[in-house]
């Protein structure tokens, strides 16, 4: 007698933004791409209409746009362009260069001066307080960046003046504002967001655009606002190993990203993905740690559900809360099987 076996459903991830592949029109631009022959290193005619419709969006046609392919490459490349080697970082203890990028920036030289963010993010109190606390000069590396994310990385995002108040301090102190925008495109499409991109060019001084947690199969694109370290920023790609020979790929993908509003259209259906996953878990009664912004959802769970739920899902469980509970991280995407996100919220609210 055969033994009978049962099929077990493979898990659903809501583990991170990037697990699905392109988005098909992102796809269908590179088939359609491919037969041409182009000029490498990013001097191809698909990354030019590229950068020529991103500083549409921006308001601005005299910044300089530069492809990388990921967000560390981004976020190292960004830092050391930006600094000597005696000058030093000030970011959140909870930001992405200081807890998930294996110490790429003090890789090249540059410490972190750590502080405390206030829901994510960091407000000129705390920068500050950082430069108050770093002065014996030369005996302390010199705070010179101001490292911020949006959205940040519990997923909330910074108001235009809460942006333009940290700038007023940057400008003060001779600080330059380095935003972080691996999810840019969701921290914009936020229902809570009041700012542009062209906000964001006006009140920073160097950020870049998050393609591969927003549709595109890879790369980011660095925003470069002052002239002089535009006119040398492909030298520090270069140097990073970023400067693609078939920088074409990436161009393409975000020429179409910006074609219309394609880019913000993804963002905003990631966005809405987990606003239904974080008022479905606190209708079941269960506490929604940080608010959901934009595409995480910060969740505290008996460990006993997250065992149940983790049979059908996979996803983060961020940090123990209490002592039967912990803290579990949802991400969404442009992607996102909303079948699977009305599953996900009915376990939670059959949990007994």
């Amino acid at each position: 007698m055969p033994s009978q076996t049962t099929t077990r459903m493979p898990s659903y991830s809501f583990m991170d933004d990037y697990s699905e592949g392109a988005h098909p029109a992102l796809l269908k631009a590179l088939v359609s791409s491919n037969a041409t022959q182009e000029t490498g290193y990013g001097n191809d005619t698909y990354c030019e209409l590229a950068r020529q419709r991103i500083r549409r969006h921006l308001g601005r046609d005299n910044v300089g746009i530069f492809f990388v392919p990921s967000g560390t490459s981004a976020n190292a490349i960004s830092i050391a362009a930006c600094l000597r080697p005696h000058e030093a970082v000030i970011a959140a203890s909870s930001g992405h260069i200081v807890t998930r990028e294996t110490g790429a920036v003090e890789a090249s030289g540059h410490k972190i001066i750590n502080v405390a963010p206030h829901q994510g993010k960091l407000t000129p109190m705390v920068i500050e307080r950082a430069l108050k606390d770093n002065w014996h000069f030369p005996h302390m590396a010199k705070p010179r960046l101001v490292y911020i994310s949006n959205a940040t990385e519990i997923g909330t995002i910074y108001t235009r003046d809460e942006l333009a108040a940290i700038k007023q301090v940057c400008e003060q102190n001779e600080l330059i504002l380095f935003l972080d925008g691996a999810r840019i495109g969701t921290a914009l499409a936020s229902k809570a967001n009041d700012m542009t991109l062209s906000d964001v060019l006006e009140l920073t001084d160097i950020f870049w655009i998050g393609g591969t947690k927003n549709g595109a199969l890879l790369g980011e694109a660095v925003v470069v606002k002052e002239p002089r370290l535009a006119s040398e920023f492909e030298f520090y790609v270069k140097q990073h190993g970023s400067l693609l020979a078939k920088g074409r790929v990436i161009g393409a993908q975000f020429a179409e990203l910006f074609a219309e509003d394609l880019y913000f259209e993804l963002a905003r259906q990631a966005n809405v993905a987990a606003e239904t996953l974080s008022r479905g878990i606190a209708a079941a009664g269960f506490t929604v740690s940080a608010a959901t912004e934009t595409n995480q959802v910060f969740a505290a769970l008996p460990l006993g559900l997250i065992k149940v739920l983790q049979d059908h899902f996979t996803f983060y469980v961020w940090e123990r809360y209490g002592d039967d509970e912990a803290v579990i991280r949802l991400l969404t995407t442009w992607a996102t099987d909303s079948e699977q996100v009305d599953r996900f919220v009915e376990m939670v609210h059959q949990w007994k």
